[in-house]
């Protein structure tokens, strides 16, 4: 139909109380997922067929995201013309009132596009507070918003002579989780970034007490399941003297899942999607009816 309309939305949560960015099964009670709330909104907005949509990263329970992706198809009664995009982002956002979960921007994409494989990099930052006991004794801003750590200092550089092991094209089935639903998934990954830098942020601004925040940064066009949190405790233990560089490279090296020390892992909470990017020329419908546009979730172009 000439009114079918597909959309890429970008959107953001605070993970919390979410069992993760995907639908959760029919029979989970206790929490739902990031995607059975956008498409409950969606179907409010009484489309002719029930809409499914597909999600451009699966973060886990409690993880965070300041831009994931999804598109869907949608096809409007009566013959109505698509909705703009504007309008499209304000009604989705007016449904999923209280939700933690807001639509920040969407698009009219080709009918053939994906959120998923058409993705060209996703990148993660993890957030760690330094001297902190535990959660309670951050700002209310900063509550479940990052993996407090008692000590008040890591050895930076040794993190960031461990990271730059990882950077490149690996074998990364040594931090794949021994869990992973996906046993078959290629575990080579080129990862392009790994860097280790200090946070200034409006805690550190206004908070009665200074807490020094580390943010780690990893980009790749994918990852494996809890990759990211598997990376950042191994690094954690390297700048808390626990595991010496030379052993995060036998780690990497050894591509076996059972090497990873057991209960090494970052916890989910201090964990945010923050950018997925896609190819301009892969949003673009027609000459005629779209501009050029680069789509990220930052305002930098890679």
């Amino acid at each position: 139909m000439h009114n079918r309309s597909r959309y890429l939305i970008f959107f953001q949560y605070i993970g919390t109380k979410y069992c993760g960015a995907v639908r959760s099964p029919p029979h989970q009670l206790n929490k739902t997922g990031i995607q059975n709330h956008i498409e409950d909104a969606i179907k409010k907005l009484r489309p002719v067929d029930p809409v499914l949509s597909t999600i451009s990263s699966r973060t886990d329970t409690g993880v965070h995201a300041l831009s994931n992706s999804a598109h869907f198809d949608l096809q409007r009664r009566n013959d109505m013309p698509p909705f703009p995009e504007d309008i499209l982002v304000n009604a989705l956002n007016f449904h999923l009132k209280t939700e933690e979960i807001r639509i920040t921007r969407a698009y009219r994409v080709p009918h053939n596009f994906h959120a998923r494989y058409c993705a060209q990099s996703r990148t993660y930052v993890y957030r760690i507070a330094l001297g902190v006991n535990n959660r309670f004794l951050l700002p209310v801003t900063e509550q479940n918003l990052c993996w407090c750590l008692r000590n008040t200092e890591l050895d930076v550089g040794a993190m960031r002579e461990a990271a730059a092991l990882l950077v490149g094209l690996h074998d990364f089935s040594s931090f794949r989780a021994v869990s992973s639903d996906m046993p078959f998934k290629n575990p080579v990954k080129m990862l392009n970034v790994a860097s280790i830098q200090p946070s200034c942020s409006f805690m550190q601004t206004h908070f009665c007490r200074e807490i020094p925040i580390l943010e780690l940064t990893f980009k790749s066009p994918s990852f494996l399941y809890k990759q990211v949190r598997r990376m950042t405790g191994a690094l954690v233990a390297v700048g808390l003297g626990r595991i010496s560089v030379p052993q995060m490279k036998e780690i990497l090296e050894a591509k076996d899942s059972l090497v990873y020390p057991q209960g090494l892992a970052a916890p989910a909470h201090g964990l945010f999607l923050t950018r997925v990017d896609y190819k301009k020329t892969d949003l673009q419908i027609s000459p005629e009816t779209s501009e050029e546009q680069l789509v990220s979730t930052g305002t930098s172009e890679d």
